[in-house]
């Protein structure tokens, strides 16, 4: 059995609220671990962080009691509104999703001034209802970069005025995954299944960066200090895409076996397409050709010297490939699309499959698959009911018979975070102008979401607080 501090069905020994080493037994004989947040273990204990009247905040950022927030309210509905102001502590306890209810203390933590946030194509499947949030209750935002104004009493390494690098998946920095270097299946970080991310549906509960201010747990493992801090708000349109989409476009580079020479197909030109595309050029790759049914986003592929295929003309994959490199496939093959794929031609509709059986037919004998497109468990929106379930048709034999093989999951963004700083800081790369990325005040964010969710080619990067001196206003 479970404890009551979730509804998650009886499958474990131990209460899924927290994990440690030691356990405790109640009087019903449920384990619970130390630091458990169900309301037998919490026993009406105060779990409430300093005053905000006491917070010792740098002389960049104004102290205030106020913060606010981008919330989902509906489909297609976002909106900024007054949110509290973050303690180091978690209390999803009220969250209307049962799977991520959890409390706990966050001593480990740092609250941070976000100096800036990104929308990401993955908020986007929320805000477009595509997934089970419910309206009017979540902060969105997993790119966030900030400055540190306060530090939990467990935090030994980082302080208050560094400007950071947040990944967007949570780690704890203990478990097996986390020591393994598989810091996005964190272990201890959810209460339902292994990984969690700041302000995503079913990834633990935790509060979106979409605000003025955020809390960050475990500070020392998690966060990336840039070392120069002047330098780096000079280069801070390239450092805030470290928290996600340029680790995570790599990381499908690095999946698919990307190397010097190599011949690569990337599906999907929107910003995880194309900073993986940059990558592919980054590790060496001769040609680099990007499919998407997009015009916009096919010129912004090309502007940093890719190849570009038009998914809505007429013919088939293999041949449109055959005409740009004289061979029907290539050595790798990336996903960056994900489970709202659609199908091919002038009238192809919605296939959460078609780009994963594309990939498996361009892919030569032993080739790789990366697949950093989100793939989900369930899709309320999906046309059919297996799919609905997150089961699709795909052709594996044909994937098997060829010997390619494929790889999954999240990115682990702190596997690539420090040397990609290091390829920015060194001008090796210019990962903002590959993505188009604007940055924006967060009152925009509305119509950031709008735009996107149209297919405008940009990564819109907010500016909570207007730091950067670079926020351009949307009309």
């Amino acid at each position: 059995s479970v404890c009551a501090c979730t509804k998650v069905a009886p499958r474990a020994q131990v209460c899924v609220s927290s994990r440690s080493v030691s356990t405790v037994k109640s009087p019903n004989g449920l384990i619970h671990l130390p630091g458990c947040g169900c309301a037998l273990c919490a026993g009406g204990r105060s779990l409430k962080g300093k005053p905000v009247s006491e917070r010792e905040l740098s002389t960049a950022a104004q102290p205030s009691a106020s913060n606010r927030g981008v919330v989902y309210m509906a489909p297609g509905v976002v909106e900024v509104k007054p949110i509290d102001f973050p303690k180091l502590e978690l209390d999803s306890t009220s969250s209307p999703v049962a799977s991520e209810r959890q409390k706990r203390k966050c001593e480990h933590g740092a609250i941070l001034k976000v100096v800036t946030t990104n929308i990401c194509g993955s908020d986007q499947h929320m805000v477009r209802g595509r997934t089970s949030l419910p309206g009017g209750y979540m902060v969105l935002g997993h790119e966030i970069t900030g400055e540190i104004v306060e530090v939990g009493r467990d935090v030994e390494f980082m302080k208050e005025g560094d400007l950071c690098s947040v990944p967007f998946n949570i780690a704890c920095g203990r478990c097996p995954a986390c020591k393994r270097g598989d810091t996005g299946v964190c272990l201890f970080v959810n209460p339902a299944r292994a990984g969690a991310a700041f302000g995503y549906v079913d990834m633990g509960g935790w509060v979106g960066g979409q605000a003025e201010y955020v809390m960050v747990p475990y500070a020392d493992f998690n966060l990336l200090k840039f070392p120069d801090k002047d330098r780096a708000m000079e280069k801070i349109a390239d450092l805030t895409l470290l928290s996600d989409i340029f680790p995570t476009g790599f990381h499908g580079a690095k999946q698919a076996g990307v190397e010097p020479g190599s011949i690569v197909y990337v599906a999907g030109a929107g910003p995880v397409g194309l900073a993986c595309a940059a990558s592919c050029h980054l590790l060496g790759a001769a040609c680099v050709i990007v499919g998407d049914a997009i015009p916009t986003r096919l010129a912004q592929a090309r502007s940093f010297g890719c190849e570009t295929i038009d998914i809505t003309s007429d013919g088939d994959l293999a041949h449109k490939i055959h005409a740009i490199t004289g061979s029907p496939d290539v050595d790798c093959a990336i996903d960056c699309v994900g489970f709202e794929a659609r199908g091919s031609g002038a009238s192809g509709g919605e296939k959460p499959a078609q780009v994963l059986n594309d990939c498996m037919g361009i892919i030569r004998e032993g080739g790789q698959i990366g697949i950093p497109g989100l793939y989900v468990t369930e899709d309320p929106g999906a046309s059919t009911e297996a799919a609905q379930l997150g089961s699709l048709n795909m052709t594996f034999g044909l994937a098997w018979s060829k010997s390619a093989s494929m790889h999954t999951g999240q990115c682990p963004v702190m596997k690539y975070h420090r040397p990609l700083m290091n390829a920015i800081m060194h001008d090796k790369v210019r990962i903002a102008e590959a993505v188009n990325a604007k940055i924006i005040s967060l009152d925009d964010a509305p119509l950031g979401y709008q735009n996107f969710d149209q297919g405008e080619s940009v990564k819109y990067v907010m500016d909570p607080h207007g730091v950067t001196g670079k926020v351009q206003a949307l009309g």
